[in-house]
């Protein structure tokens, strides 16, 4: 008797499914409303939230389902108007080359063309971010992971300089680990160094300068100073783009002390390395090649789909000894092929990805840089790069010129950080209390309206209005439609305060 039995899923008749919700997926990307989705949470949670199914509805009730309810409600961060945070939706080339690698490059290993991506990818970031070609590159799920990586290997080499294995043994034997960052440091840091088991505590946040750029004095004094007490100095994060203002931290100046002291340079460059496109800023980014690990996100200005980012590290050695796998005999025990030329593409797994990371299997992501640069190139990202600067920096100005607006930190990227001040306002301690709870009114204001969405942040106190421009979709227009929205949310909000 036959035990062969049909799966409950459906296993075939991919564009049949596709054709179901192409129509809803077209009108959510194609639709140039505002960022709030045409339906309020109270109703399309009513519609989702059931029991676990016992029996299942099938597959025409769960495209139909995804059709009318689920992709309508969507988050509409790649509405032209949306400025928040530092995130936005992808662009439809590398949206589909995602798609492709969900069904054809399940795995980034062994002999196949996904494979073959990821290591294509990585040398053409390197090109066109000046890492040198010796650094070992590798694809994680974003930022978080990246800078953990290159913090681990940062960890690897302050143990091996004292003769144990922090991999093999723990960081126990490290006395004092520290890592230094400037106050502005993106806090994945911390976290970075509470599961590396360093300890958060670990991070010295240093002072920054009028730009919120690290103090490179004050990072000399504290290095020297720690030595002095037994600590040991593990590492530096400098950041080229904080999440904050998009302040870019003195790189050649903070390498020349990671050279004298003999300290890991680590560079965080999730957001803002692809800055260095923009020949108005490119010099800042001097000495980024000097740096003995560097991260970027391809998923924010780059517009991949979410969960892209990579980390590069000079050693490729230390790296390995910092990550690599026990032996498994699933994986080493493989026949592997015995001629040059392979039979079949499992005769290899290729690059040994899993060796330099955090993950050992993990899907195709080079997939999706590739295309974004085989679509636009070098010179369509470094346009957008240009576009999106200018943007923070002809906001600025208008700011400037306004006599209901304060900017509150100069920009440096595509960031602009600023508040609506009315003219009326109480001077004094009062005053200052009633512009943070003004603005912070104002934003949740322009949220509800949709129409403009920048985030906030606070800078010594103040709480700031914050676009940070990486939008693909965003125009000239919706930057003027922000500030207008600032200037009628601004005034509104206050007349009813006052």
């Amino acid at each position: 008797m036959s035990n062969d039995h049909t799966d409950a899923s459906a296993t075939s008749d991919l564009s049949a499914a596709l054709r179901a919700v192409l129509p809803a997926l077209d009108e959510f990307i194609s639709s140039t409303g505002g960022t709030s989705g045409p339906d309020p949470q109270t109703t399309w949670q009513a519609s989702l939230d059931e029991p676990l199914p016992q029996r299942g509805a099938g597959t025409d009730e769960v495209l139909r389902v995804l059709n009318d309810v689920v992709i309508p409600n969507g988050l509409r961060i790649g509405a032209p108007g949306f400025a928040g945070w530092v995130t936005t939706a992808p662009t439809i080339v590398p949206t589909v080359a995602g798609l492709s690698a969900v069904v054809a490059g399940t795995q980034r290993y062994w002999l196949q063309p996904y494979h073959f991506l990821e290591t294509l990818a990585l040398r053409w970031l390197k090109e066109l971010f000046g890492i040198p070609d010796e650094y070992q590159g590798i694809f994680t799920s974003g930022g978080s992971v990246a800078n953990l990586i290159g913090l681990g290997a940062a960890r690897q080499q302050a143990g091996e300089l004292l003769g144990f294995d922090p991999s093999r043994d723990g960081s126990a034997a490290l006395p004092k680990p520290r890592i230094y960052a400037s106050s502005e440091v993106h806090h994945v840091v911390h976290r970075a160094a509470g599961v590396l088991g360093l300890g958060r505590n670990a991070v010295v946040e240093l002072p920054v300068d009028a730009e919120y750029r690290l103090d490179v004095g004050a990072l000399q004094r504290r290095l020297r100073a720690d030595r002095t007490t037994g600590c040991t100095p593990m590492a530096v994060v400098a950041t080229t783009g904080t999440v904050n203002t998009g302040a870019v931290d003195p790189i050649a100046d903070i390498a020349e002390v990671c050279r004298t002291e003999h300290v890991w340079l680590h560079i965080d460059g999730a957001y803002g390395l692809p800055g260095m496109l923009d020949p108005e800023v490119r010099d800042l980014f001097d000495g980024v090649s000097d740096a003995d690990s560097i991260v970027v996100d391809p998923h924010k200005w780059m517009a991949t789909p979410i969960g892209c980012g990579a980390a590069f590290v000079r050693d490729r050695a230390l790296l390995g000894r910092a990550f690599a796998m026990e032996p498994a005999e699933y994986l080493d025990a493989q026949p592997l092929a015995d001629t040059d030329e392979p039979r079949s593409p499992f005769d290899d797994l290729g690059v040994p990805y899993f060796h330099f990371g955090v993950e050992q299997s993990a899907p195709s992501r080079g997939v999706l840089v590739w295309s974004v640069l085989k679509e636009i190139g070098a010179e369509g990202l470094g346009e957008r790069i240009r576009r999106h600067n200018r943007f923070a920096r002809d906001l600025a100005a208008r700011v400037q010129a306004s006599p209901v607006m304060e900017l509150l930190a100069p920009p440096t990227l595509s960031i602009c950080c600023f508040r609506y001040v009315p003219p009326s306002l109480p001077q004094g301690a009062r005053g200052q209390e009633l512009l943070n709870e003004l603005n912070r009114a104002v934003l949740r204001r322009m949220h509800e309206r949709g129409r403009a969405v920048p985030s906030g942040t606070e800078l010594q106190g103040r709480f700031a209005i914050r676009p940070c421009f990486i939008n693909p979709r965003t125009t000239t227009s919706d930057v003027d439609a922000l500030f207008e929205e600032v200037e009628e949310c601004g005034a509104a909000v206050w007349k009813h305060m006052a």
